[in-house]
This record gives structure tokens, C-alpha cells and sequence, in this order.
């Protein structure tokens, strides 16, 4: 089999990458445009992990590489550096600056002049965590309790509300992790982050829902109450299944108010199972933290009247292809894969276990909340109704 010739990619090329990547392009998409497959890209993408670094621009009233040339031909004809500087409409003095920086009159070349000068125009400020190490310290401690970034940033700035040197943006944050170049945060930390992933991904990447199953007697979601939509009240709840290896299965369950989170162990996917399961979760909270609880249209939810008689909570049902409808849940779904990865064998975990990962949750900061965590929130909503 013949070889194929290796390509190199003009700026043009790597422009068109970067740009296709920002509005949610995978590599595979982006590879087929070049006749490449994705290894090809790969490389130029996730070199600083995903981030695109700015493009850099000459001042407007910097030298050009032609307007050295001219210097460099003047020089070489001995023209006084006054009748340089009127051929490039130029002061003197910077023709004779720019001669003097750049080996004087008798080493003076255009090409080396042009790269000294895009050197010493590098950004000489270093990262804010570079300066700054136990700032640096303390989100790598924040990072290995699988905090995010974001998180991280939020509890920042409300610990440290008039102290500017100890805040810092999510974006520094994940820069100084990606460009390892920074050299401030160690690249062992990205697996502490929920995706686990080499290299950032643009906002627009999307995967499509799949098509779920119909419920005998279903209650819609278009006719729950106002006061659950609005979140105005506790005790709403939101719930799913997460799957794992060899059919395992996780029940979640999220409060809408404070995103409070509930774990139950399961041992398969079974209605009764399921129903028995969130039927002893629910004895766990007093009636008024339990009204409602909204679900997909999962097989698992089919005997959803034997749940409602034995607790006397309605159950609500999203649209199909809607998982929007139980937004609060589907982010809490994602944030347990930092815990539970997909692909990985869910029966091998105990209830306590999972009430340990779930309290973890529950007592870190959410930026929804004002970066309040949500125990906090339905602690405090509790001590007000005593």
C-alpha cells in the first residue's frame, strides 16, 4: 500500500480549522475537508489543548519587513539616514533607532531586524498564577476536590470579595491548565476536571437526543403547576437513570430549587425495581420537600401510578426528544460522570457509596446559586419553616 505524502498546512488551512472547531466541528469533520483523517488536525488543535491562542498583529505604526528592506538597500547605497527617512515619509530618528538596535550600519539586515522585532514585541507580563503561587496552590487543592474551575473562581470571589489579587477568571484557570507552556498548574490536574478531556471543546458542540418510549396514562409536562416551573418553591424534584457497563444502573434525583441531589442504587432497570427504589428514597424527606417529580418517558417509569399511590406525589412527564425539560437533572447527570465514568460497571458501588458522592455534590458551590451550595440552600429553607 502506497504511502500517502505528508501534508503541511498553510495558515490559511489552520485558519479555516480553528474556525470550524469554534463553531462545534469535530476533528473528523474537519479532517474530511483536507481528504486527512483526524490524527492529521489533532495535533495543531490540542497543541494548547484546544484553547486558540490570539493571532499576532503589527502595530500600525511599526516598521514593515518592506520599509526595512529600504533601510537595508539605503545602507548598502550610503544614503544618509535623512534621505531614508524621506523615501519612507519617516522621522529620522527611527530610521537611526531601528539602526542602531539592530547591528548599525555596517550589520544592519532587513530579515533579522524583522524577527528582533516581533521578539522583543512578546508579552512580557507573565500569567497572574504565575506570579502568585499560593493562589496557585490553592486551586490545585480546590482542583483535586474535583471542583470545577468556574466553581472554583465563584468561591474566589465571594471568599475573598475585596481582595482582587486572590480572585481570578475560569478562563485563567483552564488556560493555565491546557498551555502547559505557563508552567503554573501541573498537567496531572486536567483529570481532575469532569470531562477529563485533552483539549477544550467549542460551547456549540451538541449531541442529538434519542427518541423515547410511551407511558400508559402519562401526565404531560404542560400541565404542572406554575409554581414548578418557576422554581419558586422546594420540594420539586427531577429524575433519570444513568447506565453503566453490563446494564447497571444509577437512579438520580434533583431538587429544582437547590439542586440537591439523591442517589439510589438499583439493580436493574425493571419498573419495579425502579418504583421500589424511588418510593424509599422518598421517605427519606418530609412531605413538603417532596410535591412533585418530573421524569422522562424511560420504560423504567411505566408503573408511575403505583409511585404516586404509595407516596402521593404526582409524577410529570417530559416531551419526547425533550431532555431540556429536566435540565436541572440532565447537568446533575454529566457532573456524576466525573464519579461514575461511562462504560464503567455501576453495581460494583454501595448505597453508601453513592450517599457519599451525593453529599460530595451537595457541599460544593454552584454558580446557579450564587455559589451557594445546595445543602446550605435547602438547610436554610428548613430552619425557616421550624
Amino acid at each position: 500500500m502506497k504511502r500517502r505524502t505528508r501534508i503541511y498546512y498553510t495558515q490559511t488551512q489552520k485558519t479555516l480549522m480553528w474556525d470550524r472547531w469554534q463553531r462545534g466541528d469535530t476533528m473528523h469533520d474537519i479532517a474530511r475537508l483536507f481528504d486527512r483523517g483526524h490524527s492529521s488536525v489533532q495535533r495543531i488543535l490540542t497543541e494548547n489543548g484546544g484553547i486558540r491562542l490570539r493571532e499576532r498583529k503589527r502595530s500600525s505604526q511599526g516598521l514593515t519587513l518592506a520599509e526595512r528592506e529600504v533601510i537595508s538597500r539605503g545602507l548598502a547605497s550610503q544614503l544618509s539616514m535623512r534621505a531614508i527617512a524621506a523615501q519612507l515619509d519617516r522621522s529620522p530618528s527611527t530610521v537611526s533607532r531601528e539602526i542602531h538596535r539592530n547591528g548599525g550600519y555596517a550589520s544592519y539586515r532587513a530579515n533579522l531586524a524583522e524577527e528582533s522585532a516581533w521578539q522583543r514585541a512578546l508579552r512580557p507580563k507573565v500569567c497572574k498564577l504565575a506570579d502568585k503561587p499560593r493562589l496557585a496552590r490553592i486551586i490545585a487543592v480546590k482542583l483535586q476536590r474535583l471542583w470545577s474551575p468556574e466553581q472554583i473562581a465563584g468561591w474566589l470571589k465571594r471568599q475573598f470579595p475585596e481582595q482582587e489579587s486572590h480572585c481570578v477568571s475560569h478562563e485563567t484557570i483552564y488556560k493555565s491548565l491546557f498551555i502547559q507552556a505557563r508552567g503554573v498548574l501541573k498537567k496531572e490536574l486536567m483529570t481532575c476536571l469532569r470531562t477529563q478531556r485533552i483539549a477544550r471543546r467549542s460551547k456549540y458542540t451538541s449531541k442529538k437526543g434519542k427518541g423515547l418510549g410511551k407511558i400508559v396514562d402519562a401526565v404531560p409536562i404542560s400541565e404542572r403547576p406554575a409554581s414548578v416551573e418557576d422554581r419558586a418553591v422546594p420540594g420539586h424534584w427531577e429524575g433519570d437513570l444513568i447506565e453503566g457497563s453490563n446494564k447497571t444502573f444509577i437512579a438520580t434525583l434533583v431538587e429544582r430549587q437547590s439542586r440537591y441531589v439523591m442517589l439510589a442504587k438499583i439493580e436493574n432497570k425493571k419498573t419495579d425495581t425502579v418504583i421500589q427504589a424511588l418510593i424509599k428514597q422518598s421517605r427519606k424527606l418530609p412531605d413538603e420537600l417532596y410535591k412533585s417529580l418530573t421524569w422522562d418517558r424511560g420504560s423504567e417509569m411505566s408503573n408511575h401510578k403505583r409511585f404516586t399511590l404509595a407516596t402521593d406525589i404526582e409524577v410529570y412527564f417530559c416531551d419526547p426528544q425533550s431532555p431540556w425539560q429536566r435540565g436541572s437533572n440532565e447537568n446533575t447527570n454529566g457532573l456524576l460522570r466525573q464519579y461514575f465514568p461511562k462504560g464503567t460497571d455501576l453495581s460494583l458501588h454501595s448505597q453508601a457509596k453513592l450517599s457519599a458522592v451525593a453529599r460530595q455534590l451537595n457541599e460544593r458551590p454552584r454558580k446557579t446559586l450564587g455559589f451557594e451550595t445546595p445543602a446550605d440552600r435547602l438547610n436554610a429553607y428548613v430552619a425557616s419553616t421550624i
